[in-house]
């Protein structure tokens, strides 16, 4: 036994054994533990989890076949050996976990550990928790259930956040270092410039500013639609009056009038959805047809059937451009977070909060190869209209 950690109580048996005859006649299975030793007839071999289980005496009696995958250690080398060499954890300090929390002679009141990065050998970190079973609550432990779990899915967690953390950083230093460098200028040298010259460097703070405000959108967005508090205030939106009022931006911005076509087919239903976030959707696809596509934009407005619903008609748009399009292994990651379909810039979470505006309003969103070879993005609205309006 490691030191440290008390001697368990006797087993019934002179040695563990990998397989043995259970009291109603019945064979154990190859790790030692009955499906029906689990109380619920699963194999341990169905869990996701890793499920190592040691028994009175601090033997393994189960090493199930995510445990031998976690720990890269058959189970063949697991049954039957005690609990603290078949599983030999550290803490982050080096110190050995068993002799610490020593469950078999610690308070009779425990009932468990609860989940913590330990080290197996090696230094590969695992997700540890254990559980101990007691025949009555202060009694001796009758076994030890320890679960395991990688680290994969938090370390892509925490990765996200810091690509999150790292491209906003980025993008908050370019415009907040010409804020900074025109208005100390300005302050310091005010007299030296001449008002065609103040207005220009005006201009261009008033513009930086501006780019951060909508970053600061985006976050604040991405943070609601994440915790699904998007709200939605919804009102009767006229779709078509919308498409126009960005393609005239896009054109008094320097846009070509003739690289948009528009096309309206029948007419359309009555549509309840959040303005502000309908111009957020069409602004953002429309920039994209424009910045990253090429040829003639193309949108087209239509009645379409409401997603989930057998009967509610709703409102198609679809946004498609002539140029390259997007990689066919690229579609299934267009829609999250830090996705960029070229190097011109931008931080590649438009495309991810569109999505969520979308389904927030009950709809859905896709990507395809358009008629014109390039990227076509279509979603659909349903009309949404407000209960006491039907």
């Amino acid at each position: 036994m490691a030191v440290g950690m008390s001697s368990p109580r006797p087993a019934h048996t002179t040695a563990p054994r990998a397989a043995e005859e259970k009291p109603d006649g019945s064979a154990a299975g190859p790790d030692g533990l009955g499906q029906d030793d689990l109380g619920t007839g699963l194999d341990p071999d169905d869990l996701p989890d890793g499920l190592v289980v040691a028994d009175e005496s601090g033997h393994v009696v189960c090493f199930n076949a995510a445990a031998a995958r976690i720990t890269a250690t058959s189970r063949a080398d697991a049954i039957g050996r005690p609990l603290e060499t078949a599983l030999p954890l550290e803490d982050l300090k080096g110190k050995r976990w068993w002799a610490l929390t020593d469950p078999y002679g610690g308070l009779a009141t425990r009932n468990g550990q609860p989940e913590r990065n330990l080290l197996l050998p090696g230094g590969r970190e695992v997700l540890v928790s254990a559980r101990y079973v007691r025949e009555r609550p202060t009694g001796p432990v009758r076994r030890v259930v320890v679960s395991l779990r990688g680290t994969e899915a938090r370390w892509r967690t925490e990765r996200s956040h810091a690509e999150l953390i790292a491209t906003v950083a980025h993008e908050l230093r370019s415009p907040l270092t010409s804020v900074k460098g025109f208005t100390a200028t300005l302050l310091a040298k005010w007299e030296r410039f001449t008002d065609d010259q103040k207005r220009l460097m005006l201009e261009t703070v008033d513009a930086d500013a501006g780019r951060v405000t909508r970053l600061i959108a985006e976050l604040l967005d991405i943070s609601r639609i994440d915790s699904g508090r998007l709200e939605l205030r919804r009102q009767p939106v006229d779709i078509s009056a919308a498409v126009a009022r960005h393609i005239q931006a896009l054109i008094t911005g320097g846009q070509a009038p003739d690289r948009f076509r528009v096309r309206a087919r029948g007419p359309l239903p009555d549509l309840w959805a959040d303005p502000d976030k309908v111009d957020q959707v069409l602004g953002n696809l429309l920039e994209n047809a424009v910045r990253h596509g090429e040829g003639t934009v193309t949108i087209e407005i239509a009645p379409a059937p409401a997603p989930g619903a057998n009967d509610e008609t709703g409102t198609a748009v679809t946004v498609s451009d002539e140029g390259p399009g997007i990689p066919e292994e690229s579609m299934s990651r267009v829609f999250t977070r830090f996705w960029r379909g070229s190097k011109r810039g931008g931080t590649g979470l438009g495309l991810y909060i569109v999505k969520g505006i979308v389904e927030a309003h009950g709809g859905t969103i896709t990507v395809d190869r358009g008629p014109g070879g390039g990227a076509e993005f279509r979603f659909i609205l349903p009309v949404s209209m407000p209960a006491y309006l039907v």
